[in-house]
């Protein structure tokens, strides 16, 4: 398994592939033409009399080939904490994975409040040529949850949309300027809904388990609390919110009431909540102390089945990089957060082998559902559209093992954990930057 650069793409035919694009409810096998860096034609009749002489053919095989994942939620950690991660390690670890966008929170170190940061980014991630890489601005001036950012000028200098993180706008009426100064210029606000002070202190879902344990825990009402009163912001300013990844029933139950209304409200979930629950903490493994936290069986099957519904829109891997000095601690003091990466696709694919959903289901909350919420041009099938693609066996057992990520930080919740489905083929902007098939790095 490697990375590729092959810096001048032609024209190569995909051939004998399953194309499933969810965007236009395409599953039918077929063929897909790359030019360049665009996709200039694909379909079921594309070459059926055979591929002209003179154009690279690359043979699916009939696995999948489908739009490259859009992960609306990464944390990079450059700038100010390489030792964590890096935009290139995140870079290897998102085109294993198939992502071909991803998009970062801004809790880097100087925080996204400034234009040259987002620039900074967007100029690295351009050097490295791997996945794209998209930013989100502050909410508010270093990330303190006060004095509100420069939105405006975020939004001129590239970022998609805003956010504190990892950390909610717990001042509600921090939260109501936001919002209004947002509806004006039609931005989103992403909020990490977590109700400060009933989450302070905790260290794993409360109930049963943590009481076992004698962790102190976060109570599930501190997410539904959180979710409950922006949406009463939302009615308030007409502003535009989603809820980043959602864990609980009663915050899907909250959104689905929401969105009946008729109000701008998106939210996303992470593997770890609807493939794990409490139960994954087991003797303090602190690879699975999280933000949210792990919640009940309940929790988790609620999460599926607003997946199912469609009242959950998209799905991020929450990749939080942490070091081994970060997570070596007694649990209450181990840093919260997971990698998550290389683990999308696979660990979502159970929700096709296991959770009731086709294909195309599990693939939209991946591609062009946060494509859509952030109106980024990517996540679908499209002539004249950047050619970024994953080619990827639904069918492909392996187990998840720590230390074969190529993430620089390994604390990943799935340690161990059996997967179905791989990403066998990463291609971006035409050229193809990772192949399975391929030993180290060429």
């Amino acid at each position: 398994m490697g990375h590729r650069s092959d810096h001048s793409p032609g024209r190569i035919a995909f051939i004998n592939a399953r194309l499933l694009d969810p965007a236009s409810g395409l599953d039918a096998k077929g063929a897909l033409l790359v030019e360049g860096e665009a996709i200039a034609d694909f379909g079921p009749a594309l070459f059926k009399s055979g591929v002209p002489s003179g154009i690279e053919t690359v043979d699916c095989r009939g696995h999948c080939l489908a739009p490259g994942l859009v992960d609306m939620r990464v944390q990079l950690r450059e700038p100010g904490e390489e030792h964590k991660g890096t935009l290139a390690s995140a870079g290897q670890a998102a085109t294993a994975g198939g992502v071909t966008t991803m998009v970062c929170l801004p809790n880097t170190s100087p925080v996204i409040d400034d234009m040259s940061v987002v620039e900074f980014v967007a100029r690295r991630a351009r050097k490295l040529g791997l996945t794209k890489v998209y930013c989100y601005g502050a909410v508010t001036k270093g990330l303190a949850g006060q004095e509100l950012a420069e939105m405006g000028m975020l939004a001129e200098s590239g970022a998609v949309a805003f956010t504190d993180g990892t950390q909610a706008v717990g001042d509600a009426q921090v939260m109501r300027r936001a919002l209004t100064y947002a509806a004006t210029f039609g931005l989103l606000i992403v909020q990490h809904p977590e109700e400060p002070s009933l989450a302070r202190g905790g260290a794993m879902n409360a109930g049963e388990t943590a009481t076992r344990l004698g962790l102190p825990g976060i109570p599930r009402e501190a997410e539904v609390i959180m979710v409950e009163r922006d949406i009463r912001l939302v009615e308030m300013t007409g502003g535009r919110l989603h809820f980043a990844h959602v864990s609980t029933a009663g915050a899907v139950e909250a959104v689905a009431a929401a969105k009946a209304r008729g109000l701008k409200v998106t939210c996303d979930t992470a593997p770890p909540y609807f493939a794990l629950n409490e139960g994954a903490v087991g003797d303090y493994r602190t690879f699975a102390k999280l933000s949210p936290p792990l919640r009940s069986e309940a929790d988790r099957k609620a999460i599926v089945e607003g997946l199912k519904a469609g009242i959950i829109d998209a799905i991020a891997s929450d990749h939080a990089p942490e070091d081994e000095d970060a997570k070596r601690l007694p649990f209450a003091q181990a840093a919260f957060g997971g990698v998550g990466l290389e683990t999308l696709l696979g660990v979502s694919l159970g929700l096709y082998h296991h959770g009731g959903m086709t294909l195309l289901d599990v693939l939209r909350p991946l591609t062009c559902a946060p494509a859509d919420i952030l109106g980024l041009p990517a996540g679908r099938l499209t002539k004249g559209a950047a050619a970024d693609l994953v080619l990827f066996d639904p069918e492909r057992g392996w187990r998840v093992d720590s230390d074969d990520l190529l993430s620089k930080s390994k604390n990943t919740p799935f340690d161990g954990y059996l997967v179905q489905g791989r990403a066998l083929r990463t291609v971006i902007d035409g050229r193809t930057v990772f192949d399975a098939a391929h030993g180290p790095e060429d």
